[in-house]
């Protein structure tokens, strides 16, 4: 257990955008949120996932919609607690913990302000180790936990409670309504027992967007390499450096979908990657052969500063290096690729596991 004040939330939400592969939304919208409900409310207090009750109440909280539109209609910040107590009103019992549901620097900012406004502890966890597109993508599904009852709320104060028949439901209805309150809601949904939250959440992810963040910048103070850094403390490798040559993107169905091509730089000279993406990169295609595929994570760093780069930022001109970093155990197996891997999103590649990176 350990206090979590405006300080800390910097690294925090530098960290989280780079497991976000691009998604979860913009690190500096989110970590302004947290700063301000962290003003109001003073420090948040971070748990372990065994630090909590086996009949703890967790109900986790996010902001989904198409990120290309949250860089211009920002959130509120009201919306993340009027999601979380029309959750608790449907399931007639207040939150005793909140949690992050994925990866991302809005989704691992957005659940700060929740624990600060309701005055609750925020586990350190998330749901996918990572940020994923859509609702029912989350290791919970895969434990059978149900998505819904579950509530969204936008900044006119308007909420919409849904009961679903299954996950994959709870994500049509769910971003159909996202669009019609302009493309992006605050949600509250898989509401946990403690003990469901040991079991089939990701631990330890805050702490380790921490990590990454901090790497980053004492690297950058340090005059070392900030991808390096980041690689190293997650796991990852360097897949390719190049300048964005190329982006083409549109907003459709509640989402950012689009690619983005990348002439190779330094030991890349001469080659081109192809980043494909859905809000998340999805994959990246090195020369017209795939080198990392979702599950596992892409992650895209500007080259020199270490700064992740999300995919409604992608730009022309831009120099960045790209780290391919493997994903929970669980999104390999055949249940998780059934959800997330490459066919879901309609590549007809095989899945082939990144390699853990040599120590």
């Amino acid at each position: 257990m350990r206090e979590i004040t405006a300080d800390n939330l910097p690294d925090l939400a530098r960290g989280a955008a780079v497991l976000g592969t691009g998604g979860g939304g913009d690190p500096f919208v989110g970590r302004l949120l947290a700063e301000q409900a962290l003003k109001r409310h003073g420090p948040v207090t971070l748990l372990g996932v065994d630090e909590i009750d086996d009949d703890a109440v967790v109900i986790p909280t996010a902001f989904m919609g198409a990120p290309t539109v949250m860089l211009e209609k920002l959130p509120s910040g009201d919306e993340i607690l009027g999601a979380l107590r029309a959750l608790e009103d449907l399931l007639g019992k207040r939150a005793t913990h909140t949690v992050s549901i994925e990866a991302g620097g809005l989704n691992s900012m957005s659940p700060f302000v929740a624990a600060a406004e309701a005055g609750v502890p925020l586990i350190d966890a998330d749901g996918m180790g990572r940020a994923f597109p859509e609702l029912q993508m989350l290791l919970p599904t895969l434990g059978g936990i149900s998505a819904s009852p579950m509530a969204l709320a936008d900044e006119r104060g308007n909420s919409v409670a849904l009961r679903t028949d299954g996950n994959a439901w709870a994500e049509r209805l769910a971003r159909a309504a996202t669009v019609e309150m302009g493309c992006s809601a605050a949600v509250s949904l898989y509401a946990l027992t403690g003990r469901q939250a040991k079991d089939h959440l990701v631990p330890g992810t805050l702490t380790l967007c921490e990590r990454v963040g901090r790497a980053i910048r004492e690297a950058r103070e340090g005059h070392d390499d900030p991808v390096a850094a980041a690689a190293t403390t997650l796991g990852g490798r360097l897949v390719f450096t190049g300048k964005v040559a190329d982006v083409r993107r549109t907003t459709t169905g509640g989402f950012a979908r689009g690619t983005a091509r990348l002439a190779g730089l330094a030991q890349d000279s001469g080659s081109t990657l192809e980043l494909s993406f859905q809000n998340e990169n999805l994959v990246a295609t090195h020369d017209g052969n795939v080198v990392v595929s979702v599950p596992d994570l892409i992650c895209v760093l500007d080259t020199d500063s270490g700064e992740p780069v999300t995919t409604e930022t992608l730009r022309y001109g831009l120099r960045v290096s790209v780290l391919g970093v493997p994903c929970d155990p669980r999104w390999r197996t055949p249940e998780g690729l059934a959800l997330a891997g490459p066919g879901y999103f309609g590549y007809d590649h095989t899945y082939e596991p990144l390699p853990a990176a040599e120590v």
